[in-house]
């Protein structure tokens, strides 16, 4: 990627080509024109001076973003700062309000002014996670050299943008800052369910209901890659797989279930009673006595959980909410026939709601994603949405035909 960069830079901004053939990734491609285009310096750090200290903490004290602080720190700072990362909430203009995490790695980037006050929007800074994130207002991951600015190619960044639940407007982006490591799709996973999360802390924030759950209430994260986990009282409880699946059954039958039911729904072979039961012992446990009632199991507390949240955006018709809210397939590992079923199901539903929408930006985020990067008929919907003029009908058409080739159409 460093001899794509050097090319690009130093060459008359043409398409530029790794060694041995593969292309840059449109999304860098297109960024590095923009920040070519806004005089962006690729030698040097960019964007204004940070804000004085006074002035960042008027700003921060006053800013959305603010609200949603204590989420990202559960959510992403603990574990950052043992792991080598940083985690960075900026404004919707790519002021960074704090950066947090790793202090070493904190002291290194604070040579190239990520700083807290810094403005790293694209137009300042060129091609960069969060910048990027906030000019295309869609999740985003840059892996070294992808970057423009030569003296941020040691690390690499994943981001995405926060939106106001009330209005849809963003007000700002979650970062995540490191080495190679961050350029995983598990840190893609973990970033988007954090910005699920911080959204719908600010939903209650903005609504005047209280931060925190009531008692007994709690929520389920187990869409996408990353470990599912529960959010009880504010705690985050990681689960196993097993358990995640049981809870998300529950949830799904207020009615109750069987020990022979539930069974049925965990595994093929049907589970004998005496092994849900050993294992419907260990969920309370994590729930407590009087989370789970029994003959027939069932929830005693209410339960969200990011399933439902997708659900309930498609069913008032708003797929932008529904695939911001969505980080990849419910439960993606687990093969219990239940689960496989509502897997498929809210798939489905999804992707039928995107396709009849034809909103080009919606299909854009949906093609570019691990999700839909293979969906033909997507791919189809995207180019039919596009100007035949721009460069983005080519790109689509080429993929469109890469994927005919590849899947033997």
């Amino acid at each position: 990627m460093s001899f794509a960069h050097r090319s690009f830079i130093e060459g008359d901004g043409l398409p530029a080509v790794r060694p041995g053939g593969g292309s840059v990734r449109p999304v860098v491609l297109d960024s590095w024109v923009r920040s070519r285009s806004s005089g962006v310096d690729p030698d040097g750090f960019g964007g204004a001076p940070a804000l004085a200290e006074l002035d960042l903490r008027r700003h921060r004290a006053t800013h959305p973003m603010a609200l949603i602080r204590p989420v990202v720190g559960k959510l992403l700072v603990e574990d950052a700062a043992e792991s080598g990362l940083l985690v960075a909430i900026s404004d919707a203009r790519g002021r960074l309000l704090w950066v947090e995490g790793d202090s070493q790695v904190k002291d290194r980037v604070a040579g190239m002014n990520f700083v807290e006050g810094a403005d790293w929007s694209e137009d300042r800074v060129g091609t960069n996670a969060p910048g990027t994130a906030l000019a295309l207002d869609h999740h985003v991951q840059i892996f070294g050299a992808e970057h423009f600015s030569r003296v941020v190619h040691e690390f690499s960044c994943t981001a995405a943008p926060v939106h106001d639940p009330l209005n849809g407007k963003v007000i700002g982006a979650i970062d995540i800052t490191g080495g190679p490591r961050v350029a995983a799709p598990e840190v893609l996973a973990l970033i988007r369910a954090t910005v699920v999360a911080a959204e719908s802390e600010l939903r209650l924030h903005l609504l005047g209901a209280p931060a925190l759950p009531d008692p007994g209430t709690a929520s389920l994260q187990v869409l996408g890659s990353g470990r599912p986990s529960l959010i009880i009282e504010g705690e985050r409880i990681r689960l196993s797989p097993r358990h995640a699946e049981i809870l998300v059954l529950l949830a799904e039958h207020p009615e109750g279930l069987s020990a022979d039911h539930l069974g049925m729904l965990l595994d093929e072979s049907e589970l004998d009673p005496v092994t849900v039961r050993a294992e419907m012992s260990r969920v309370r446990k994590i729930l407590g006595e009087n989370g789970i009632g029994s003959r027939p199991y069932r929830l005693l507390m209410d339960l969200d959980s990011d399933l439902n949240t997708v659900r309930r955006a498609l069913a008032r018709g708003d797929a932008g909410t529904a695939l911001r809210a969505y980080p990849g397939l419910l439960l993606p590992h687990s093969l219990a026939p239940g689960i496989v079923e509502l897997r498929a199901e809210l798939h489905g539903l999804l992707r039928a709601r995107l396709l009849s929408a034809g909103d080009p930006r919606l299909l854009a985020r949906w093609t570019s994603c691990v999700n839909g990067r293979d969906d033909i008929a997507a791919w189809a919907a995207y180019l039919g949405s596009l100007d035949r003029n721009s460069s983005l009908y080519a790109q689509a058409e080429a993929q469109l035909a890469l994927l005919d080739h590849k899947l033997g159409i």
